[in-house]
């Protein structure tokens, strides 16, 4: 077992940017009782990473323990504690997007009662790719159902104390995924295609996801992933708001998303696509980060009113 200590950029609420991985499963990945835990794929070993704050809000600190089924070395726990600071987005200095958006009194409201909060960030983009396809046009909660069959049938597994702990597969895994497993995780033929489609892809070195890191513009990115079958633009732009993090990323297509801006801007009227896309050119370039703050609201219970 080994333990880490890891320092957020302040301001950082721990509790409230976990918070959305309260419904999660514990043999995949959780919020609970205070502590955050998935397990991590390190390149040469898997881990179940366990964090909990040992700070405040406004001088924050992380402890990491990982547990895995043989000794950690210090290389490992370096990788682990990289990939936790990455998917807790700890370097976020959150000071220009509070700025940015203190001139709307929704969110500037927001930024006060929910100070501290932290967009996630799937591991890999990959992962963020994926689940974007599993979730094109049926609801959250059967998609999230479906991604973790997934998972537990195609993923790496760590057992712990007799418990089993399951990892997001990768591309070599997924590649070679016959119809049956994707159908028997409710799965139609066709979003299992893609899905196999994009990991060849990755493993033949057609696509390269990781490195749309290196991009400076987020319609590049755009215009690059909806060349591949099965991928439109709201599968892409959900893949770049949790898979790499660009704040400008608005996944206007989502029905949620339009459900937080008609909640707490229009009185509850329904609104399309393109009548939130325009409404959110108000954030600028701050856009992704601010639908976060309105669906992190939702799933508190904040209401409009208050």
């Amino acid at each position: 077992m080994q333990h880490t200590t890891l320092l957020p950029r302040p301001p950082y609420d721990f509790p409230l940017s976990a918070a959305i991985f309260s419904t999660g499963k514990p043999d995949i990945r959780i919020f609970r009782n205070g502590i955050f835990r998935q397990v991590l794929d390190t390149g040469t070993a898997l881990a179940l990473a366990e964090v909990q704050s040992s700070g405040s809000v406004e001088d924050p600190k992380l402890t990491l323990v990982l547990r895995s089924d043989r000794p950690v070395n210090r290389k490992e726990t370096r990788r682990a504690g990289e990939l936790v600071a990455s998917m807790l987005s700890l370097p976020d200095d959150l000071a220009p997007f509070y700025r940015a958006v203190s001139g709307d009194p929704v969110l500037r409201n927001l930024t006060i009662r929910l100070r501290g909060v932290r967009a996630p960030v799937t591991p890999t983009v990959f992962e963020a790719l994926t689940d974007s396809i599993i979730e094109q046009q049926i609801s959250l909660a059967a998609a999230r159902s479906i991604e973790n069959r997934l998972i537990r049938a195609t993923g790496k597994e760590l057992v712990l104390d007799a418990k089993k702990y399951y990892c997001y597969p990768d591309p070599a895994i997924l590649a070679t995924t016959p119809d049956s497993t994707f159908r028997s995780c409710g799965l139609t033929v066709r979003k299992g295609e893609y899905i196999r489609d994009v990991s060849g892809l990755i493993l033949d070195g057609d696509l390269d996801v990781e490195g749309f890191r290196d991009y400076q513009n987020t319609d590049s990115i755009i215009d690059e992933l909806v060349k591949i079958r099965g991928i439109g633009r709201w599968t892409a732009e959900l893949t770049i708001l949790r898979g790499l993090h660009r704040p400008d990323a608005f996944p206007a297509d989502d029905v949620g998303v339009r459900r937080f801006i008609s909640q707490f801007y229009l009185p509850g009227r329904k609104i399309s696509a393109a009548e939130a896309r325009a409404f959110a050119e108000r954030w600028g370039a701050w856009k992704g980060f601010a639908a976060y703050y309105l669906e992190v609201a939702d799933l508190l219970g904040i209401r409009p009113e208050e």
